[in-house]
C-alpha cells in the first residue's frame, strides 16, 4: 500500500520509499524524500517563479534518465503551472514549485530540478548570470577552480559580484546576480567573458563546445545564459552513483581546491553534508535575491 502523507495541508501518496537510488551509499528514496524535506527553506527560493525542467531517473542513475519540461502526467491542480511557450508548441506550460507541498511531489517522481536564469512573471529577461565549469579530463575540478578566480576577478572588474557552487558532478557553476536584463545581452555579455578567457588563459581555457577542444581544459559554457537553456538548480541532487548534490561553496573553499594540494575529489558535497553546512554557513547563494547586489550588465 502506498503510504499517504501531509504536506502544508496537502495529501500526498509517497511510493517505493525503499528503493535504493544511489547505489554506491545505498541511499534510498525515503532518504532522498527527507533530504528535500530538509532542506526545502533553502531551495525553494530558487525555485519558485521559475519554471522547472525535470531530468528524471525513477530507477537510480543506472536506470533510464528523460529529461521534460512538460507537467508530468497526473499532476496535481493545485500544483502551479506557467506559460512558456515553444515554437513547437506555443501553448506548453511548465511547473513552478512554490511551496513545500509541490517540492515534495516533485521528489517522489525522482527528479533533478533545472531552471533558467528568468522568472515566469518575466519571461526571458534573466535576473542571473552563469558560467558552467566542465572540466574535460584528465582537467578535473582543480582547473575549474582556477578558472573561477580568474572570472571572479574580470566580472568584479565590471561591478558584478560572482558566487560559486558545485555542479553535482565533475564541475563546479557561478553564478552572478544583475539588474533584470534580456537574456540575449547576458548571453553575448557572457560569451565576451567566455572567449577573453580563453585568450588570457590557452592553455586551461576553451569556450567552444567541440570535445575535440576540450581535452585538459576548463570548457567555460556560457550558452546557459540563452532564454531556452537551464541548468541545476541549487541545492538539487544529480543523477549519479552517490547521492552528490549542486551545492553553494565559498571562495575560501575554492581558492583551497585550485591549490597545488588539491585533487579531483576536493569539492564533492552530498547528501548528508548538506544540512550541516547550511547550519554553518545559512544559503551562501542567499545575496542572490538581495537587490543591492544585483549589478548592470555592461
Amino acid at each position: 500500500m502506498t503510504p499517504l502523507t501531509e504536506v502544508e495541508g496537502r495529501r500526498l501518496a509517497l511510493s517505493n520509499l525503499d528503493k535504493v537510488l544511489h547505489p554506491v551509499t545505498g541511499t534510498t528514496k525515503g532518504e532522498l524524500l527527507h533530504y528535500y524535506a530538509t532542506v526545502g527553506a533553502a531551495i525553494l527560493p530558487h525555485l519558485r517563479d521559475r519554471p522547472v525542467s525535470f531530468l528524471r531517473y525513477p530507477d537510480g542513475p543506472d536506470g533510464q534518465l528523460f529529461f521534460t519540461k512538460n507537467p508530468p502526467p497526473g499532476t496535481p491542480s493545485w500544483v502551479r503551472t506557467a506559460p512558456v511557450p515553444r515554437s513547437e508548441d506555443p501553448r506548453a506550460r511548465q511547473v513552478v514549485v512554490e511551496d513545500l507541498a509541490s517540492l515534495m511531489w516533485a521528489a517522489n517522481l525522482v527528479v533533478e530540478f533545472h531552471t533558467p536564469q528568468w522568472r515566469a512573471s518575466s519571461p526571458a529577461v534573466a535576473d542571473r548570470l552563469v558560467f558552467d565549469l566542465d572540466p574535460g579530463a584528465p582537467a578535473t575540478v582543480v582547473e575549474c577552480c582556477r578558472v573561477a578566480l580568474h572570472l571572479r576577478e574580470r566580472l568584479a572588474g565590471d561591478g558584478l559580484e560572482a558566487f560559486a557552487k558545485t555542479s553535482g558532478s565533475k564541475g563546479l557553476h557561478l553564478l552572478v546576480p544583475v539588474v533584470p536584463t534580456p537574456s540575449p545581452l547576458v548571453s553575448a555579455y557572457a560569451r565576451t567573458l567566455a572567449v577573453e578567457a580563453e585568450a588570457a588563459l590557452p592553455r586551461l581555457v576553451v569556450h567552444r563546445m567541440a570535445r575535440a577542444l576540450r581535452t585538459g581544459k576548463v570548457f567555460v559554457d556560457h550558452s546557459q545564459n540563452a532564454a531556452a537553456k537551464t541548468t541545476a538548480t541549487p541545492y538539487t541532487l544529480r543523477a549519479r552513483p552517490l547521492p552528490m548534490v549542486s551545492a553553494p561553496v565559498t571562495w575560501e573553499e575554492v581558492e583551497e581546491c585550485a591549490g597545488a594540494a588539491a585533487h579531483s575529489e576536493s569539492l564533492v558535497l552530498l547528501m548528508d553534508d548538506i544540512a550541516p553546512r547550511l547550519e554553518r554557513y545559512g544559503d551562501l547563494l542567499a545575496p542572490l535575491f538581495a537587490p543591492e547586489r544585483a549589478g548592470d550588465v555592461p
